[in-house]
This record gives structure tokens, sequence and C-alpha cells, in this order.
């Protein structure tokens, strides 16, 4: 299972089913898009890359047409590569997490046929409601910081809501968002499950029974559910959000319509110095997960490509008229989300994280100078070699602000 390095067993089966869902969407020029949930940790851009490639070749939607996101559950299946030094996997165990691999891949790319092949006329709206169950995590002591809870701490409690409806009224799809990482249920829990997002995407479509609901995880890489840590507070966060996500789109939502236009990219995010020295002494570390990080980085230093900065994925699609997603890579944190809709107020707008990628925490400045998990410690998990460089929040606001302008032109 993904998630958490604590565990130290396979899963003891299943608790929620796990899906995969597509929203293909076609403009009246025949411009196309498809929206891609999935209830997992997250999926590494080799993955992505590969089945946005077969996509395109298959049914002829280009790659920044095509956006793939992760709820970011902790109940989920393991994924290689992005939190390689977190599985120490040998073997059986190996070889079934590789074949998972093999099989998502492919059953993304049927789902986006699958998607493409039920285009049906449509009305399109979207509104925004609200939770309050996201709390931010990075609560500051004398020692430092450390995951908690900071009432004081930047939050966003907005619940965008894209809401898809029938020529004859019955409501066909809603894809809503949330800024809180889905991790009511902490590392004891061996079950499978979508956990808060899995719970409200089951909870709308019993009380909508003509609707396929979906989710996307957006900013909320310092984001907890507050309280946590019980099934049962897993299902109260699920349905608190479905309950607003029914109130939204059974109200008065503005019409999404016009052309649609995409645009993705990569920004090359810089880290901060390292040396093969630091690796040296790392690799003798009792922390046998700085041990497997040490051993990476060596081998990388070894073939001359050691890392400097990460590549991470950023996209807009944008309507004309009432709707755009903006999605960029990997455990966004709240505050990127937060500066988006403040740059652009005018735009209805769902910011994404855990998009395309998830190769690390995606901090700003001020975080990577206070320290703590999200900065520094989770990138051994990923295989990083440390923290960011400072400069990389205005290289990824500046990437964001290019790909706005020129999804709006």
């Amino acid at each position: 299972m993904a998630g958490y390095a604590s565990r130290t067993k396979p899963s003891e089966g299943v608790l929620q089913p796990l899906w995969a869902k597509a929203l293909a969407i076609e403009d009246e020029k025949g411009a196309r898009v498809i929206l891609v949930s999935t209830d997992l940790i997250g999926l590494p851009r080799t993955l992505t890359d590969w089945a946005g490639a077969e996509i395109m070749k298959r049914y002829g939607v280009e790659r920044s047409n095509i956006v793939f996101n992760s709820s970011h559950t902790h109940t989920g299946p393991a994924i290689r590569e992005n939190l390689a030094p977190m599985y120490d996997l040998k073997g059986a165990d190996a070889k079934a997490v590789d074949d998972y691999r093999t099989f998502l891949a492919q059953k993304l790319i049927d789902l986006a046929g699958a998607a493409l092949g039920d285009l049906q006329p449509a009305r399109i709206d979207f509104a925004q409601g609200q939770a309050t169950f996201g709390m931010n995590r990075r609560e500051l002591s004398p020692t430092g910081v450390k995951l908690g809870v900071n009432p004081a701490g930047a939050v966003d409690h907005s619940v965008p809501v894209l809401r898809v409806t029938a020529p004859n009224g019955k409501v066909r799809a809603i894809l809503a968002g949330y800024a809180c990482h889905n991790t009511t249920l902490t590392g004891e829990f061996y079950q499978l499950s979508g956990d808060y997002a899995g719970f409200m995407q089951a909870e709308v479509e019993r009380a909508l029974p003509s609707v396929t609901a979906m989710f996307f995880q957006l900013c909320g890489g310092d984001q907890n559910p507050n309280p946590r840590s019980q099934l049962e507070l897993a299902q109260q966060h699920g349905k608190t959000i479905a309950t607003e996500i029914v109130r939204v789109v059974q109200g008065t939502m503005a019409p999404v319509s016009g052309r649609v236009k995409a645009v993705y990219q990569l920004v090359d995010l810089p880290l901060a110095p390292h040396t093969r020295e630091q690796f040296e002494k790392e690799a003798a570390d009792s922390n046998v997960f700085k041990a497997r990080r040490a051993k990476l980085m060596l081998q990388a230093y070894d073939e001359r490509r050691e890392p400097r900065k990460v590549a991470l994925p950023v996209q807009a699609i944008r309507f004309t008229r009432g709707f755009t997603l903006l999605a960029l890579g990997g455990e966004v944190v709240v505050e990127y989300g937060l500066w988006a809709k403040k740059t652009w107020p005018q735009e209805p707008l769902m910011v994404a994280g855990y998009s395309n990628d998830v190769p690390c925490y995606i901090p700003n400045a001020h975080i990577i100078r206070e320290g703590g998990y999200e900065p520094v410690d989770s990138m051994i998990y990923y295989g990083q070699p440390g923290p960011f460089s400072e400069e990389m929040e205005e290289r990824l606001k500046d990437g964001m602000s290019k790909v706005m302008e020129r999804v709006k032109k």
C-alpha cells in the first residue's frame, strides 16, 4: 500500500472499490479535452506521458488536452517510482507492483476511449461550494515545524463543482475538488479505500443515481482532514463534502460555454546545491530511508545525472466562458492555489495539484525557510537530493502565469 512508511505488510482486502473515471468534453468546433480522476496516491510522469501519447495516437486528443489527477488516498496501491525509497520491494512483491502499473496504464487508455465513445449533447455549469474540515497541518513549535494542527495557517475551504447535464435535465457527471490531504485513514489502516474522497463520490452517486461523481485533489499539500484517524471520520468528511456538492448542483450555477483551449508545459524548479560527499556520509545512516535515498543519489552521481532541478508539469484548460482548470504536478501547498485565485479573480478557477506527475512536495519560499516535513523530510521518501532553492516559487508562479496567458489568447 502507498502513503505511509510505517506500514510493514500488504493490504488486508478491500473496504471500498477504487476507481479511475474520465470526463470527455468536445466543444462546437470539435476540440476535445479528457479529465481523468484516479483513487490513487499519485501517478508518475513516465506513466502519464506514455498513456497520454497512446491516447493521442489512438484517439487524436493532444497531450495538452488530457489531465490525469490523483485523489492522493493513502489507502490505495503502491505505484512505484516517485516514492521508490519508501518501499524495499523484492521478488513477488516487486512484480505485483510492476504488473499493477502496467495494468493501470492500459486501463487509463481504455477509459479515455470509453469516455470519448460516449459523447452526448450536454450543458455544463460551474459554481463554488465550501467545506471546512481541511486544516493547515504545519504546526509551529519551539523546536521547529511539526505535522499537527495549525488553526492560524493558510487554508482553502472552497469546493469547486463542475456539473454536466443532459438535455432531459438529468445530471450525468459531477467533477468536484477540495484542497486537503486524503489521509483521514492513517498508517494503521490496511484495507484499500478512497478515503474521504472515495466516500464523497459514493455518497454523491447515491444521492443522484444518474451521476458519475469525480474528485480532483487540489492544492492540499500542507492540509490534513481534522479530525482524523477513524473510519467513521473518513465517512463523515466524505458525507460533509458530498452534501455540499449536492446542494451546489441543485442550486443556481453559471453556464460554461464557448471554445476550449489547453496548454501544457514543464517548468524547471531548481533544487538547493548538494554534493556527492553528503550522500557518501548518508549512506551509512541508521535511518533506512536516508540510506536508500543515498544509494540512489550515489548511483546518479556515478552516471553523471545527479538531479539539480525538478521538471514540473503545469497545465491550463480554459473555456471561453465559465470555467478554467489550472493543473499542477506535485504535492502543491495551499498558498499556490490561493495566489492563483487572487491573481486571476475574474477567472472561474479550479486549481488542482497532484496532476500529471507527483515527483515531490511543492513548497513555497517561506515554507522552505521554515523547514519541516514538506520541504525537507519528505524529499527523502521521494528520492530527491534535498530541498528546493527558494527561487523555485517565482519560477513556478512565472510558469503558471505563462500558461494562463497562452490559454486566454
